[in-house]
């Protein structure tokens, strides 16, 4: 299980915990999409929360998307994943490059911007889905991800999440971990906690150490009777098909597709997810101007 998420619970039950190992998975989605270091980094860091935030739903068709546009050259991410493991994510300027931070890191926060959004949507199959949007904190993804559960889900969270690439810009380490005091904890645990994460080094370096997920999580909430309760394997997985792509030509209109018809003969769409391309000849257009006219 090279890609997994484990969920868990400690302390008599008064913590939650997640943590995630992604680096093959962050690897396939930079091959995908070309991206540069900077670009892999912002894009792994955004796979990695919504592995660990599709772990966290319930229901077997239960989605999640975390949608951040911020005002830096990469313009913006998206990342869509289900409680069944499956992860999909593109960003919007993949060949973005920019020089590293004084600290010799990437400037992650300076490619995605300070200035902007950060917007979750959870679709649980009710009428509406769950919205919560709020300005970005620092574009350094982590820090936006625990403002979110701050604000919106009025969950106090510590998350970090980590993406190391190698010298020749493939993903050497990817992963992340959060970790969620529930109602009831005791004072003297969060600060066992905090003096913990104040300092453990950074995730990418325990992950690069051939350090599990599990063994993420024991040396957190070491001595707190940690629980394991499910490891679940994560996959890179778009579930793009001709039948979506149909729709989305005919969302556009009838005149608009007339005109498509008349003008180029032909149509080519690519999936931002997984750069497939679609070819719609003439005949597979004229078919679908025909639906949309009924």
């Amino acid at each position: 299980m090279k890609n997994y998420v484990v969920r868990a619970v400690a302390a008599n039950q008064s913590i939650r915990a997640f943590a995630a190992i992604t680096t093959d998975m962050v690897e396939q989605a930079r091959q995908i999409h070309d991206a540069t270091p900077v670009a892999a980094a912002a894009l792994g860091r955004t796979l990695t929360a919504g592995a660990m935030m599709g772990v966290m739903l319930k229901g077997d068709k239960d989605k999640i998307s975390i949608q951040i546009k911020g005002e830096g050259p990469l313009k913006q991410l998206l990342v869509a994943a289900d409680s069944k493991g499956n992860v999909k994510g593109y960003v919007a300027n993949p060949h973005v490059e920019l020089p590293l931070r004084e600290d010799g890191k990437l400037d992650v926060g300076s490619a995605v911007g300070k200035e902007g959004k950060i917007v979750v949507i959870k679709d649980l199959g009710l009428k509406e889905p769950y919205i919560g949007q709020l300005e970005l904190t620092s574009g350094e993804i982590a820090e936006d991800i625990t403002a979110y559960f701050a604000v919106s889900e009025q969950q106090p969270s510590a998350v970090a999440l980590g993406v190391l690439i190698d010298r020749d810009r493939t993903v050497k380490a990817s992963g992340g971990f959060i970790i969620q005091p529930l109602p009831g904890i005791r004072d003297e645990i969060i600060t066992i906690i905090e003096d913990r994460l104040s300092y453990m080094p950074p995730i990418t370096e325990i992950i690069d150490g051939n350090k599990s997920a599990e063994e993420v999580l024991e040396m957190i909430l070491e001595d707190l009777d940690v629980e394991i309760l499910e490891k679940k394997e994560i996959h890179l997985n778009c579930d793009c098909s001709v039948d979506r792509l149909e729709k989305a030509l005919m969302s556009i209109g009838a005149k608009d597709l007339r005109e498509l018809i008349d003008e180029d003969g032909q149509a080519e769409l690519t999936c931002h997810f997984c750069n497939t391309k679609y070819h719609f000849d003439k005949a597979h257009l004229e078919r679908l101007y025909t639906e949309a006219t009924r």
